[in-house]
């Protein structure tokens, strides 16, 4: 039997190309190179063939084989690509949608970058300090010795881990945000104007205005001639920025072993009835804190203050329980 490859191998091109979806395709396949198609004849037929041609139809039939392959696997990958493309989505149009969870900064998060722009904005650097603290940062270079009556207010969390640098005592959580101040003067020299946001840990009772852990917003400012109308003048600023101008404030007399004089800043706070409420410290950096962190005597005056998050945004936002912002309840979260 005479095959003409030629004529057979322009009809399988002209039936591949002209598929137009996978089902003709493979049945184009089929025709050809099925149990029963067109190559199986064509081997079949060798008994016929005479010797002489053999060779040339095998090899005809095999370069067929081949050419038919790679033209079908080419139509095969377009015809998925778009069938792919067009197909539906697997969705069921009758179920109820479900709308994304949107996420967003928690309110204790959004109160500490407020007020650190709005220091930023008064020419403060943010830095950050470790909560794992030494007991000389913590109280020693803070002017806060052993057996000083404040430290009782002050001792926190110890940890089994001791100091690398003093063996005999333990590392322990920071009590306050101050310590940053020693990290920065050892870090630093003058002039210098950092915040120090971030939490702290104190023995202190949990009820509507006091927790174990809360936020505090370390201040600090050294330089040549700093004076306590700065502080009083920056701390107004501070207040008026962020609460408002008809803010009602005070500044009151108090103790603190790390800065003198010292002061304390409360806030008028509706809270059934009108009262104050307590939201930072302050002072003029001591000048035993200097001698710890190795200023020359008398070359620098500063000034420092540490504020508490929670009560700057009970303040703000007339939340009367601080316990509040730590129970997770969505329903709270969701309205800031």
């Amino acid at each position: 039997m005479n095959w003409n490859f030629t004529e057979i191998r322009a009809n399988a091109r002209t039936e591949i190309l002209g598929a137009s979806d996978l089902k003709e395709l493979e049945a184009v396949r089929i025709k050809y190179l099925g149990s029963k198609g067109l190559l199986k004849e064509v081997y079949a037929s060798f008994a016929t063939i005479a010797p002489e041609q053999k060779a040339a139809v095998g090899k005809d039939a095999n370069d067929f084989k081949v050419e038919f392959t790679e033209a079908f696997d080419r139509k095969r990958k377009e015809l998925e690509e778009k069938e792919s493309s067009l197909k539906a989505p697997e969705v069921d149009v009758t179920l109820p949608g479900v709308a994304p969870f949107i996420g967003r900064p928690h309110l204790l998060t959004q109160v500490i970058d407020e007020i650190c722009r709005t220091f930023e904005g008064l020419g403060f650097a943010v830095h950050e300090g470790p909560e794992i603290e030494t007991e000389f940062n913590n109280f020693s270079a803070l002017n806060i010795p052993v057996d000083h009556p404040s430290r009782d207010a002050f001792d926190t969390f110890y940890l089994k881990a001791k100091d690398p640098d003093n063996k005999e005592r333990n590392l322990l959580l920071r009590s306050h945000t101050s310590p940053g101040q020693i990290r920065i003067m050892q870090r630093f020299k003058p002039p210098l104007a950092v915040v120090i946001p971030g939490k702290v840990y104190r023995p202190d009772a949990v009820d509507a205005s006091h927790s174990f852990m809360f936020h505090q917003i370390e201040g600090l400012l050294v330089d040549k001639r700093v004076r306590f109308s700065d502080l009083k003048g920056l701390l107004t600023e501070f207040c008026k920025r962020f609460f408002g101008e008809d803010i009602d404030m005070r500044f009151r007399p108090h103790f603190f072993p790390f800065t003198e004089p010292s002061a304390e800043v409360d806030i008028r706070w509706e809270h059934g009835r009108k009262e104050w409420l307590e939201i930072l410290g302050c002072g003029m950096v001591h000048p035993k804190v200097f001698e710890a962190v190795g200023y020359p005597k008398g070359a620098y005056t500063g000034l420092a203050f540490g504020m508490g998050i929670e009560r700057i945004a009970m303040l703000k936002y007339g939340i009367r329980d601080i316990r509040t912002f730590f129970e997770n309840d969505v329903r709270f979260l969701e309205q800031f």
